[in-house]
Parts: C-alpha cells; sequence; structure tokens
C-alpha cells in the first residue's frame, strides 16, 4: 500500500543518506590517519629518521721542526701548547650541537656558532670549523678536567636551545644553576634515545687541559678534513661525550 511505499522510501533515503555521510566520512579518515603519525609525540622514534654528519676532533702534536696530526679518539695524554681544533659537516638534515663544559662550572657553546643559525644557515655539505676558519684551540698551562658534548639530532632541541640562551644572557649568580639545568636537560635527551641507541654510549676520556678554550690561540694551516669520518644513526639521534684530563 501507499504507507508501506512511503516507508521504503524514507528507508532508502536514510541509506543513501548514510552513505553519502561514510562517502564523506572515510576520506577524511584516512587523511587522519596518514597525519596521526606527525602528530604524535613518538614520530621521532617510530620513524627511520637518518641523522649523518662528518665530525674530527684532531689535535696538532708539536714535535720541534713538524707538526703532527692526530685524531682525538680515545686515552691520550696531551700538553700544554697543543693545539686541538673540531669540523662538522651535515650530511643529512640535522641540527648538531657541541657544548663545553670547563671544570670551572661554565658551560659555552661552541656549535652552532649562534642559535639562529637552525635551520636557514646550517648548509648540508657545508664544513663548519671549531673554532672558525684557521684558528686553532690551545691548551693552556692550567691542569683540570673538561668535557665536551657532542648531540646530533634529526629535531631542534628546543629546550636545549632555550636553557643555553638564558644561560648567556644570565647573571652570573645565576649561572651555576642553569648550568645544572643545562646537564640535566642533555641527560634527558640521551635517555630518551637510549632504547633506541645503536650502541652504548660512555665518556671517552682524553688527556689535557683546556681553561679558557673559548680563546683561540694563533692560526696553523693544516686542515683537519683529511681525519673526519662519518657519523650516521637511523635512531635520529646521537651523543658522544669527551672528557678531558689533564695529566
Amino acid at each position: 500500500g501507499p504507507g508501506k511505499d512511503d516507508e521504503q522510501e524514507e528507508t532508502m533515503r536514510r541509506i543513501q543518506t548514510r552513505g553519502t555521510l561514510w562517502g564523506t566520512l572515510i576520506p577524511v579518515f584516512l587523511i587522519l590517519a596518514s597525519l596521526f603519525p606527525l602528530l604524535s609525540p613518538s614520530f621521532a622514534h617510530s620513524q627511520d629518521q637518518t641523522v649523518t654528519f662528518r665530525w674530527a676532533f684532531g689535535t696538532l702534536i708539536d714535535e720541534g721542526l713538524t707538526l703532527r696530526l692526530e685524531p682525538i679518539r680515545e686515552d691520550r695524554s696531551m700538553k700544554s701548547g697543543d693545539h686541538f681544533k673540531m669540523m662538522v659537516e651535515p650530511r643529512t638534515r640535522c641540527f648538531v650541537y657541541v657544548i663545553y663544559h670547563n671544570s670551572q662550572g661554565e658551560m659555552i657553546r661552541l656549535f652552532p656558532y649562534s642559535l639562529e643559525q637552525f635551520p636557514a644557515g646550517f648548509e648540508l655539505n657545508k664544513r663548519y670549523y671549531i673554532p672558525q676558519g684557521e684558528r686553532w684551540f690551545e691548551l693552556d698551562t692550567h691542569p683540570g678536567r673538561e668535557t665536551f658534548y657532542l648531540l646530533a639530532s634529526a629535531r631542534r632541541l628546543v629546550e636545549l636551545e632555550t636553557l643555553l640562551k638564558t644561560y648567556e644572557s644570565a647573571d652570573p649568580e645565576k649561572k651555576p644553576d642553569l648550568t645544572t639545568q643545562i646537564l640535566a636537560q642533555i641527560r634527558t635527551e640521551r635517555l630518551l634515545h637510549r632504547e633506541f641507541a645503536e650502541s652504548a654510549e660512555r665518556p671517552v676520556a682524553i688527556g689535557g687541559a683546556i681553561r679558557g678554550i673559548e680563546k683561540a690561540q694563533g692560526e696553523n694551516r693544516q686542515s683537519i678534513d683529511p681525519i673526519a669520518e662519518v657519523i650516521s644513526s637511523t635512531t635520529g639521534f646521537y651523543a658522544k661525550t669527551f672528557t678531558i684530563e689533564h695529566q
């Protein structure tokens, strides 16, 4: 009868409406599903984000008439007057940090040269020397323990950068507390990535005393490029600590 036909037509309209609604929602759902990993905090860990860069850390050994270039990779003895230099060359889009903690408790950002350098001024396959140009750091006569932190990440370490900026503009009496916070942040970053690390991270002890390392003394035209090695991590993060002891 007419009543039954009207009922069937109404049912068909509802089915068509639902079909149209699902036809609209399914593409939206698929788009959101594809974006979800980008919104997830664990995205950096769940994806293969390779961090690759060339790194050199070398010293010039004065042998009288000649200077011998040696890489700094393991325990060694260094004496006052020895020179050393570093080099960073990014091969993939990544953010590399070199932070120096001296025996007097001071924190010095050696790289990047400026935190504003990221990301616009950070070029792939470009060699960045520490210190810049042809200058070399020179070990002075004061004994003590100095520590270098090398960190590389597929993402900017914003929290660490913020602490470094605050430290650099802080009053002297506030710096000890900020130093503690910076060291804690470095430990936090390492712990966050520890389960994804390719190998165990342990401090590498080397010899030498570098008070006032921020003052590059003298110039030497010898390049450290020949001792550079490629460092690559598929976890999106790399960290290594070099501890220098005067002997």
